[in-house]
């Protein structure tokens, strides 16, 4: 970082640590801090604070290279996020790091013939090198970076703003404050229309929206892990953020395509996952089994009712299940169409409740991403 940058991030700072929230508000171009208002959506579509999306996005993380480290052809890539917005799909979901880049590449081709008609979110804070896309499995958001990060985003997207930037996981070692900072001068420029975080602790979520309202978070939540529900989905209500669930799906699990005969490859992220080791996975198939009756009374499939599950959970609720397969997409998108009664949302809250998933979530060094506090200004 220049002495001249260093300047800037201390005075701006000083002097938010010296006002009011409100007044820090304003400073940073924002209008409000406390639980945003927005208008009604139309039909099929949800409100995330002020940005209206539909009401299923797509996860593009996979389609260069999935969790199996099989490499989707291209053109098929392509074809299947055109025909998500063909089928109504207009919020798609990328990272910097997911390629690293090329995920962003592909998003971009196939966007390109109905680029103003849709939402596009990209995400920056990990370390990856913005000149050869190596990551060095690092988290980074200095503000220099966070800049370099979204010019080659809107590069390599071929567009001129991103709908919704997240901070794709807290940097322990700078300030909420900073981060907002540069976000808000990328707004000013109009380069970003509205941001997000991404598994932050509810401290530096709070702390971020006070300084620039933030829209969404995005964070793992399904009937497989539903820790969200204890801290930040409360936090979201309160504050009108929006929340995004990744990983809806459980990876593939809540689908019924993982059984107790299912191996994964060494590179695939379920293998370094405790709930999906053998013990452990034993007990957790009773959320397949749960998933699978539900579907037989309500003439669906699994993975739709684990969506249709997540979606009755909040009006502001906008799951990204990852496909890289049409069929799968189609089911998807009509989960959408599932109907819970509140005695039938009652009766499911039950079972979960009833079952003790076991295992970790993710590797130890991905969970040491999750839940961090950003560092006083």
């Amino acid at each position: 970082m220049t002495d001249h940058s260093e300047a800037i991030n201390h005075n701006r700072r000083a002097f938010l640590a010296g006002i009011p929230a409100a007044a820090a508000t304003a400073a940073l171009g924002a209008t409000q801090v406390a639980a945003q208002s927005s208008p009604a959506p139309a039909t099929g579509r949800r409100m995330l604070g002020s940005l209206e999306v539909s009401e299923l996005g797509l996860g593009v993380q996979n389609m260069h290279r999935t969790f199996h480290s099989i490499v989707p052809d291209r053109d098929d890539m392509i074809a299947l996020i055109r025909s998500a917005y063909e089928q109504g799909v207009t919020f798609f979901d990328c990272a910097e790091v997911y390629g690293p880049f090329e995920c962003e590449r592909i998003l971009g081709e196939a966007m390109a013939p109905f680029r103003n008609d849709i939402q596009v979110t990209t995400k920056f804070g990990f370390g990856v090198d913005p000149e050869t896309g190596t990551w060095d499995f690092t988290v980074t958001s200095q503000p220099e970076r966070i800049r370099r990060a979204v010019e080659g985003s809107l590069q390599r997207l071929g567009t001129d703003r991103i709908d919704l930037l997240y901070q794709h996981r807290v940097d322990p070692n700078v300030p909420i404050e900073d981060v907002a900072g540069v976000v808000s001068d990328l707004m000013d420029e109009g380069k970003v229309l509205h941001w997000g975080l991404s598994e932050m602790g509810p401290k530096t979520l709070r702390r971020a929206h006070e300084l620039l309202p933030v829209s969404a978070v995005q964070s793992e939540y399904s009937m497989l892990w539903r820790g969200r529900e204890q801290d930040i989905l409360p936090l979201c209500n309160e504050l009108g953020i929006g929340f995004v669930p990744f990983a809806p799906l459980g990876y593939g699990f809540l689908t019924g395509a993982v059984d107790m005969q299912t191996s994964f490859a060494p590179t695939d992220f379920r293998a370094l996952t405790t709930r999906m080791d053998p013990e452990n996975r034993q007990i957790n198939m009773s959320l397949v089994e749960l998933t699978r009756d539900w579907a037989t009374r309500k003439d669906a499939k699994p993975a739709q009712i684990a969506l249709a599950w997540l979606l009755a959970q909040g009006d502001t609720i906008v799951p990204i299940p990852g496909t890289t397969q049409i069929t799968h997409l189609r089911d998807n998108i009509a989960a959408a169409d599932i109907r819970f009664t509140d005695g039938e949302l009652a009766e499911i809250r039950a079972s979960l409740d009833s079952i003790r998933v076991m295992g970790g979530r993710a590797p130890d060094l991905v969970a040491g991403w999750s839940d961090v506090e950003a560092p006083d200004a």
